[in-house]
């Protein structure tokens, strides 16, 4: 396994999506975050199935730096309560996951 993590999250706009990408890779939270989208999602909130199109980040970061995103999210997130989903990544290319390792240092 490696140190490299990917957080989900959705959004309902993609313009909103965008800013919240934007917004996590300047303050080194993120190398880098893919907007995909739009998809479907169904799901139960406040007692009631909801469909509703949205946006998936899928959000590039470290372990490190996993609990600092998460806290971001919460912030910057316009949802009362945002996914947040961490997956570990269990290998890749090396070039790669240190380039993503650098991008997310607190050093530079």
């Amino acid at each position: 396994m490696t140190n490299a993590r990917i957080v989900l999250t959705t959004m309902s706009a993609k313009d909103a999506a965008e800013k919240l990408a934007q917004q996590l890779v300047e303050r080194r939270l993120a190398a880098c975050v893919n907007i995909v989208g739009p998809i479907r999602s169904i799901y139960r909130w406040e007692q009631k199935v909801h469909n509703e199109e949205e946006y998936l980040l899928l959000i590039k970061t470290t372990a490190e730096q996993a609990s600092h995103l998460q806290a971001a999210l919460k912030g910057l997130h316009p949802y009362d309560l945002p996914e947040c989903l961490q997956l570990a990544v269990h290998g890749g290319s090396g070039d790669y996951l240190a380039w993503l390792a650098a991008e997310v240092s607190s050093g530079e």
